[in-house]
């Protein structure tokens, strides 16, 4: 269907739905603009947008643009006497005070240089530590290929010493093949604190032609605030001096393993001692949901949102590591979403107190930190949540490939597949569906609370989470045309003689690794979904998926996790290791707290489907 005709169908269709409403209501904007749309994209990635990182003045500047549109179009503040919510995100970490690494080899002694010679994690615990030394191989414990570090070792109170990686034959071992679980720098931490010890200090151990035995950038690993245990990186200079000691050599002991895959720990002569102190500080930022309201009817609302927020100069997420340091414009992710929002607002603005239902239009922040901003409004919503009668996310909507978009959630409304059948032919765009609504953005956080949702996405590209998502690759013309077709389900939905009900979608389990208590699409299967914005010790669930393990054991949506067979659980990091080191047709007995109170129950983990 050409542009032309379907703008004409468009006119047609929103005069046949004001015929439907109550007389004088004013129609909305006639259509999307690409030329404005693509403008507040340059506008949100311009260099002084510091790329929308929480903590910079960029994501203030965005929040205030925002702000500053809802008001000139005549919308309310949500609920509140303010367009913003502000709530406190962690942004990263910092050292802080006194950090050293001290040896003690019989009559030397050493101090290695901070950054230098040593550096800590940034998601260490900090504290003061000293003690024995133990060679702990690759910190692994992996008993499905029959392999354990710490096996016969004790490592009880003391400093453990592990390579990074893992032993060259676990990936001939594993279903996938290529690096598994066991390299994953948390794991081997979690692992070692679970055996006893109270420091972690890894070596890179071999270098690859032309490497470098550099030192991590602190802050440049992902990871828990705080993984329960000390843990930090030293050079390989170093390390092979305490090696010395025992006799041995570092690269020795790494090809002893690697050739037979077993493995060859020891505990250091007690002569070796070692001292650490590390004082690691997480860093905060307050920012803000910008919400506005377009008043209906009916005290029953639409939710339209997008998040606004991005990696900022890069962190962990990036997908581009040699460029951390450099803004990530996020164009796509999702300025594009945002200039969607502020779009529909525009055009919609004009039937202010004229629509059945209210339209709620939310600008997120922290979703790139967890659907931190979603979390927070569903939890401490500013208009009564009964009443939000469905949500319409839109995430990265801005490239669309051979007039293809995808649509999440399908399933969660019953009216939904009806619907966008009833509406596809009159859409230039092929639609393809999925029924689940739990996916990684924005429209998670409502499912968790039983409102149908849509989302809107045009797919995933080279330049995702890199500097290279920029505005000049914006596909505006085809992003405009789906804005209107995004307003005219709106409004279907919105004039509806009866809110669509919200419907448990059964059968959507993801594929592969995800943090819902899943493991990888190979590995047994718990159920839950975490509440990514909690504060408390342990992993809250903000829902259970239904037929799931857990949905069978009587587990419920804010349970909170603490124990997991005879793992305690403080994070969900601790969660995803405890259920990865579980097999399928396990039986375990789980612990939640539920009010504040201790409930029990032993869980079958299934396959996942």
């Amino acid at each position: 269907m050409t542009a032309q005709r379907f703008s004409t169908w468009r006119k047609v269709w929103l005069i046949s739905v004001s015929a439907l409403l109550a007389a004088g209501i004013a129609l909305a904007a006639d259509s999307a603009d690409p030329a404005r749309y693509l403008d507040d994209i340059k506008a949100l990635t311009t260099p002084s947008m510091e790329g929308r990182g929480a903590g910079t003045k960029g994501i203030v500047l965005a929040a205030n643009m925002i702000e500053q549109r809802y008001r000139s179009l005549g919308l309310e503040p949500a609920g509140t006497k303010s367009y913003f919510q502000p709530f406190t995100v962690i942004t990263g970490a910092k050292l802080k005070g006194s950090n050293r690494l001290e040896v003690e080899n019989g009559a030397a002694k050493e101090q290695l240089k901070l950054n230098q010679d040593f550096v800590p994690f940034s998601f260490s615990a900090s504290g003061e530590i000293a003690g024995a030394v133990v060679f702990a191989g690759f910190g692994a414990t992996a008993t499905e290929f029959g392999y354990d570090d710490y096996a016969h070792l004790d490592v009880k109170n003391k400093i453990v010493v592990i390579l990074r990686y893992e032993p060259l034959g676990f990936a001939a071992k594993s279903p996938q093949g290529g690096l598994t679980e066991h390299s994953q720098l948390i794991t081997k931490a979690i692992n070692a604190r679970n055996h006893g010890a109270r420091a972690v200090i890894l070596v890179n151990g071999k270098l690859g032609d032309g490497e470098e035995d550099a030192l991590t950038r602190f802050g440049s690993v992902n990871g828990p605030e705080n993984v329960g245990i000390v843990i930090v990186q030293a050079k390989n200079d170093a390390a092979n001096a305490w090696f010395a000691a025992a006799g041995k050599t570092l690269a020795g002991a790494q090809t002893q393993i690697n050739s037979s895959t077993t493995p060859a720990s020891f505990a250091f002569p007690e002569k070796l001692r070692i001292s650490l102190t590390v004082n690691v500080e997480s860093t905060r930022a307050t920012v803000n949901n910008v919400l506005a309201y377009l008043p209906g009817k009916s005290d029953e609302y639409i939710i339209i949102g997008a998040h606004y927020d991005h990696l900022g100069y890069g962190n962990v997420d990036s997908l581009a590591p040699s460029q951390i340091g450099k803004i990530h414009p996020g164009a796509d992710d999702n300025a594009s979403g945002t200039a969607g929002v502020l779009e529909l607002a525009r055009l919609l603005a004009p039937m202010k107190g004229k629509l059945p239902r209210g339209i709620l239009f939310c600008s997120f922040a922290g979703e790139e930190l967890g659907l931190l901003g979603s979390a927070e409004w569903v939890k401490e919503p500013t208009l009564p949540l009964g009443k939000a009668v469905a949500m319409i996310n839109m995430d990265m909507i801005g490239r669309i490939k051979d007039e293809k978009v995808y649509v999440g959630g399908v399933g969660t409304g019953a009216t939904f597949q009806s619907l966008l059948e009833e509406e596809k032919g009159k859409s230039p765009f092929t639609l393809e569906y999925s029924a689940g609504g739990y996916g990684a953005s924005d429209h998670t956080s409502f499912v968790t609370k039983k409102i149908p949702v849509l989302f809107f996405f045009s797919g995933l590209h080279s330049d995702y989470h890199k500097p290279s998502d920029t505005w000049e690759k914006i596909d505006a013309p085809d992003a405009a045309k789906l804005l209107d077709f995004v307003e005219d389900v709106a409004l279907k939905l919105d004039s509806a003689a009866e809110r669509t009900a919200f419907v448990t979608v059964t059968e959507d389990q993801p594929s592969g690794h995800d943090t819902s208590g899943g493991g990888g699409g190979y590995g047994p299967y718990f159920g839950s979904i975490p509440d990514f914005g909690q504060e408390e010790d342990g992993v809250k669930f903000s829902d259970i998926r239904p037929g799931s393990p857990a949905a069978k054991a009587g587990f419920q949506p804010g349970d909170v996790l603490v124990q997991f067979g005879d793992k305690p659980i403080h994070n969900l990091y601790d969660f995803t290791d405890a259920l990865r080191r579980s097999k399928v047709g396990d039986v375990v007995e789980v612990k939640v707290l539920r009010d504040g109170k201790p409930v029990s129950a032993s869980v079958k983990l299934e396959q996942r489907k």
